[in-house]
């Protein structure tokens, strides 16, 4: 199988790519290495895919349609993985405008060039930020998501929206994932697990957003990406299909509870200091897994406990 992943050099992206190589697959990543956070972070992720003979590198931004186009030409493109976005929550409240035309055109632009490619099968990546402050926990596919409170969050539901078309219309095969507060080794450096590890364990203080008592549900990037793997095996095998699915670990914690989490893996006690709530900032996110696991035998493995383990192992080492 000939794999595109946009965003390949991304923090999930990158995870993905090498298990889809070691399977034996082809994949061809595109990456605008955009400088949100340092572009060499990214030249790390991917750097040991070099010597597969499969694997593939197009330095490009996916708005850019014709040089995105010719990717598809270029490849033979059998399935799509479209994980590149503009991300942040609070940045887009700042830069809504850039988040729109990112996120939203550059979406369309995989769409249809999967189209004009006849390529059917497609993974997006969408967001437990669609779900704002749902007051139902946990969180199912099923639940209206028209009450968004971020403009990030708007682009991931005007993203679900637009696929759907896409399949009613053209008859593309397209999961939208809810990806649930990913974490792990490779992990964004401006994302809170990532901070705090590398705060903590200078010695300077942390900031928390409210009472510590709001929760997310943290969810390891090993188990994300097989849940991405899942969905693969049951795109492979079925069509005429649109799904929308969460990925996420079903097990919430509270911002104190990871905190004190990474001061056990640290054997190191944080400095905090709290701040009011941010806009933007949803109170809480819990994942429904139940579908993905009835649809793609989907179950997060990796503990909260043990993911942090791993994360200081691969922070530690990364220096």
């Amino acid at each position: 199988m000939n794999y595109l992943i946009t965003g390949g050099a991304g923090f999930i992206g990158s995870k993905l790519v090498g298990d889809l190589l070691n399977n034996g697959d082809s994949v061809v990543v595109v990456d605008n290495f955009d400088s949100y956070y340092d572009p060499k972070i990214k030249e790390k992720n991917i750097e040991k895919y070099f010597h597969f003979q499969k694997f593939h590198l197009e330095k490009l931004n996916i708005l850019n349609f014709e040089l995105f186009d010719d990717v598809f030409t270029k490849y033979r493109i059998d399935f799509v993985v479209h994980l590149a976005a503009k991300a942040g929550v609070r940045p887009s409240l700042e830069d809504p405008i850039s988040y729109q035309r990112v996120n939203g055109e550059g979406t369309i632009n995989v769409l249809e060039c999967a189209r004009r490619h006849g390529v059917k099968k497609l993974i997006l990546a969408s967001s437990s930020s669609v779900y704002g402050n749902n007051k139902n926990v946990p969180f199912k596919e099923t639940d209206c998501v028209d009450f968004a409170i971020s403009p990030y969050a708007a682009t991931k539901k005007a993203n679900e929206v637009m696929a759907h078309v896409y399949h009613a219309v053209y008859g593309l095969d397209i999961f939208m994932l809810r990806f649930f507060t990913v974490y792990g080794p490779r992990q964004r450096p401006d994302l809170a697990i990532n901070k705090f590890t590398r705060l903590i364990e200078a010695g300077e203080p942390i900031v928390l957003y409210g009472d510590g008592k709001t929760y997310r549900d943290y969810t390891y990037v090993d188990d994300i990406c097989d849940g991405i793997e899942g969905v693969i095996s049951y795109l492979s095998h079925h069509d005429n299909v649109y799904e929308i699915l969460n990925l996420g670990s079903n097990y919430p914690i509270t911002l104190l509870e990871m905190v004190q989490t990474i001061e056990k893996g640290l054997g190191k006690k944080a400095i905090i200091n709290f701040l009011p709530m941010q806009p933007g900032d949803v109170n809480a996110t819990y994942a429904d897994i139940s579908k993905a696991k009835r649809l793609i035998g989907y179950e997060p493995h990796t503990t909260f406990e043990q993911g942090i383990k791993k994360f200081i192992e691969w922070e530690k080492a990364n220096r």
